[in-house]
């Protein structure tokens, strides 16, 4: 049996994966010297043995006792007693926020007796009910199952009642009265009356926490977040202060920096005469932090100086939960503050320039995640008009779509393809699927601090908060302006998260600042220049090259702008489309040498221009160029619609065209059952005569024109879809034919590097045998994992992923993020066999991988030369290979 309680003073932030996020840093406060009121924390591995046993682990009850009752000696009072009651907070504090989806039971030890004790001591009879009801609403949802709703009901028709705006305008014999409500909720729908024992209340509340661990939005944020399942929650107990004794008393929320922008200063929120769940929950509007330092001056001063030595002692940004008991300032949590890709640069690069930090630590401090949201577009200002409403820009960013009313409604048009922002009064965290659907988020009420405000940051998602300017009507599923006008579900709205504005219909989109920087060099503003400070120092650390997949000279020339360092993949059969197409035709319909040979001549001027010019744009730099690797079919037409055509003729007594007949006897003989495991890649260059042949002088006399108008070409040859090295051998034997003789009519030797996509399992597990042959190796990731998968990507995504994420089969789409486990061990075992058997042998990505942060992390491990991406991704991909080579594993505190 280990040891499952420390208190406050036993620990420090160190020992987060055991005394979770919150737990570790109450003891780093406590050991600081702050006023944390005092408490306990019980561990995640308590938590994790909870769960594995369905039970109490062993002795932990008795050392809940034994830190209860110093507790209770500490503060001179029993948890509970009738005349004077000790009350506790339990709270759930897992290692990494999550902000929440767990529980909180708030007042644990109050009852029937001590009650009536608490509103004597306090001399405050409307606290003691106050707390009372909070205390059955949060036990009775968290610990027993009863919905939530009922007590909210029974609130709501009790303030229609009273004619109440808000609880707070509700009297002592009206709590008195709800308390009385919810205790029959309580008994109707469980059968049990509401404990009147403090010591089961506190142990019932603990267990709870740890269940909570798996609520279903526990576990749809952790997939969302990227959090492994079996971390497990600690519990934290603690002594209540308390902020709803009255207008000299309150809760806040206080932020050392904007979490929004990042400008420095203090802000936040903050509600008189509330406890700390009313400021999250938005319930009441909240003022703004400021207003504090008029209301109560003394505490204001005090939080400003706690929040500016949390800062200094943790270097970053810090998210501040406090409450004022009468006048006396108490620190309830610290933690490093989620933040909006924009302020995680932004903070990054400040805490550089004030010496808190260095450049390796500002570059770990952000993320490619975030590189890429501030990338996305942002509203066209001179089409934006007049505003509908404004409210809090609480994460910015531009976003569209139907406006939806609930998590169902969101989840139901976004499977169908349709982007929705999901409008609340405010959100809980049983929204949290709606919010996951939707590309923005606005609420009628809360601010910078609420649940919303605080989750949209931390998923990259565009939010308004606090839109007092709209009444939300969930029942009708709509809302109403303040001039009148009314947005009804499925109607079009855009939200600039940027300026906290809510516009009708669709605005146009216009580049962001940062896509200017990558496209142009424009540094306009302090995010951009963080941005470009990053990138750079990123490019000093790396080891990894970021090349880019390219297959005109457009795209090489985006590519070179935004950091490329080469082109790691330039398909070629990306050059045979539009009016091109034709010829291919022509050279799958030739009956003869002569006709496909010819067909071919024909292509060969167009592929060599293309050549040329995407060298040019490359000048100096590697250029990978992919021998053509799809399957013949696709360059033909559509087999039922030449079929439909000709029975159209031949119904209407004409004779179909030569070119039809032709045309779908060559599909017919070129059909497949399974096309991409077919004739294709390197098979499609052994059996058709001629075609990688004019690929290949195709290639080699644009290298030629490069050289003699005084360019550096860096021509390479890949080989698709080889699975044994006689393919490969037998393909540059072809190759290098065409290389020489090319060399001999010119005059100018052409050397050009010869390698292989490793697409296939039997390829990776025979690398040593195909690095005899092959001079660099660039692994296919896309087919790579459609073919240890046995998945066919076309199809199976939309079909039972979503499944197969909800059942936890992976926690991300293999295509997206790279499976370790098995297509990284491929990975892995060709880059040890092929280097064994070539020390010098160059090796690369170039499937879409190659530019997904985690993916890039792996890679780098891996012990891969380069990754290549499409042109977009490369800055992400340079940043995250900066984060890689510091020795970075996981998301920037943007994401955590």
């Amino acid at each position: 049996m280990g040891r499952y309680v420390y208190g406050f003073a036993e620990g420090n932030r160190d020992l987060a994966g055991l005394l979770g996020g919150k737990g570790a840093n109450l003891a780093e406060m406590t050991r600081l010297g702050l006023p944390v009121p005092p408490g306990f924390t019980v561990t995640t591995e308590a938590c994790r043995v909870f769960l594995a046993e369905g039970a109490e682990p062993e002795g932990l009850a008795a050392e809940v006792s034994r830190y209860l009752a110093a507790l209770e000696k500490d503060s001179g009072r029993l948890l509970g007693q009738p005349d004077d009651p000790l009350l506790l907070s339990v709270r759930s504090g897992a290692r990494f926020s999550m902000p929440g989806m767990m529980e909180t039971v708030l007042d644990v030890g109050l009852n029937d007796a001590s009650v009536l004790g608490l509103a004597k001591v306090s001399g405050n009879e409307r606290f003691a009910w106050d707390s009372y009801r909070r205390l059955i609403q949060m036990y009775g949802s968290t610990v027993m199952g009863v919905d939530p709703a009922l007590f909210e009901e029974e609130m709501a028709l009790l303030r229609q009642a009273r004619e109440a705006p808000d609880d707070v305008h509700l009297d002592a014999c009206d709590l008195a009265r709800l308390v009385e409500s919810y205790k029959r909720i309580v008994r109707e729908r469980t059968g049990h009356e509401f404990p009147q024992s403090p010591a089961l209340q506190l142990q019932q509340a603990i267990l709870a926490v740890f269940g909570s661990w798996n609520s279903e939005r526990a576990r749809l944020y952790r997939r969302r977040e990227r959090i492994p399942d079996d971390l497990g929650t600690a519990v934290n107990v603690q002594r209540m202060v308390f902020g709803n004794l009255g207008p000299d008393s309150g809760s806040g929320v206080a932020f050392t920096r904007d979490p929004a922008t990042g400008r420095p200063g203090l802000y936040g929120d903050y509600l008189a005469n509330a406890q700390g769940e009313d400021v999250v929950s938005g319930v009441r509007d909240a003022v703004p932090l400021a207003e504090l330092a008029r209301l109560d001056p003394r505490s204001y001063r005090r939080l400003r100086d706690h929040a500016k030595a949390l800062e200094r002692h943790y270097r970053d940004l810090c998210d501040i939960e406090f409450t004022i008991e009468r006048g006396t300032l108490w620190m309830l949590q610290t933690r490093v503050g989620k933040r909006t890709a924009e302020a995680a640069f932004a903070i990054a690069a400040e805490l550089i320039e004030e010496g808190l930090i260095g450049a390796d630590e500002g570059l770990v401090r952000v993320s490619g995640d975030g590189l890429a949201r501030l990338m996305f577009p942002r509203f066209d200002t001179a089409a934006l008009g007049a505003p509908l409403a404004h409210g809090v820009p609480a994460s910015p960013g531009a976003a569209a779509g139907a406006a939806v009313f609930d998590s169902a409604a969101a989840l139901r048009r976004a499977a169908a393809g349709e982007p929705v922002v999901l409008v609340r009064e405010e959100t809980t965290p049983d929204d949290l699927p709606g919010m996951v659907a939707a590309q923005a988020v606005l609420t009628g009420r809360g601010g910078k601090t609420s649940h919303a405000a605080v989750v949209a940051r931390g998923m990259g998602k565009v939010c308004v908060c606090g839109v007092q300017d709209i009444t939300v009507d969930t029942g009708a599923r709509r809302f109403t302006t303040r001039d009148g006008t009314v947005v009804a579900e499925g109607e079009l709205i855009s939200v600039d998260g940027s300026r906290g504005t809510v516009h009708a219909g669709a605005v146009p989109l216009v580049p962001s600042a940062t896509m200017r920087y990558l496209e142009c060099g424009e540094q306009a503003g302090s995010v951009v220049s963080a941005v470009a400070r990053a990138l750079e120092h990123a490019d000093t650390v790396r080891r990894l090259e970021v090349r880019a997949n390219a297959d005109t000279p457009e795209d090489a020339a985006r590519a070179r702008r935004f950091g490329a360092q080469g082109i790691g993949l330039c398909r070629t059969e990306h050059m045979f489309l539009g009016e091109r197409r034709k010829l291919v035709e022509e050279m799958i319909l030739a009956r003869t040498d002569t006709a496909r040979e010819r067909a071919l001549a024909a292509l060969l001027p167009l592929q060599r221009a293309d050549f040329t010019e995407i060298l040019a744009v490359m000048d100096g730099l590697p250029v990978t160029v992919r021998l053509l690797d799809p399957p013949l079919h696709e360059f033909l037409p559509d087999r039922t619609e030449l079929a439909v055509r000709m029975a159209a003729d031949e119904a209407s007594g004409r004779r179909p065209e030569a070119r039809d007949v032709e045309l779908l006897d060559a599909v017919n003989r070129t059909h497949e059952e399974n096309p991409m495991l077919g004739l294709r890649g390197v098979r499609l260059g052994l059996v058709v005569p001629g075609l990688v042949a004019m690929q290949v002088r195709a290639l080699a006399e644009a290298v030629v024109a490069r050289i003699r108008a005084g360019g550096a070409p860096r021509a390479e040859i890949m080989v698709p879809l080889v699975g044994a090295v006689e393919e490969l051998r037998l393909a540059r034997a072809e190759v290098e034919r065409v290389l020489a003789e090319v060399g001999e009519e010119t005059g100018v030797p052409v050397r050009c590097p010869v390698g292989t996509m490793i697409e296939l399992p039997r390829a990776a597990l025979t690398a040593g045998r195909i690095a005899e042959e092959a001079e660099f190796f660039s692994f296919g990731t896309n087919d790579l994992t459609q073919t240890t998968w046995g998945f066919s990507r076309d199809d199976v995504e939309a079909a039972f992923f979503p499944a197969y994420l909800d059942l936890d089969v992976f926690d991300a789409s293999p295509f997206e993020t790279l499976d370790r486990e098995g297509v990284g061990r491929l990975v892995r075992i060709a880059v040890e066999e092929g280097r064994a058997a070539r020390p010098d042998l160059v090796i690369g990505v170039c499937g879409e991988h190659g530019g997904d942060p985690e993916s890039v992390r792996f890679f780098h491990t891996a012990g891969l030369d380069y990754v290549s991406c499409s042109p977009f991704r490369v800055p992400v991909a340079r940043l995250e290979a900066g984060r890689a080579a510091l020795g970075d594993t996981g998301p920037g505190p943007d994401s955590r």
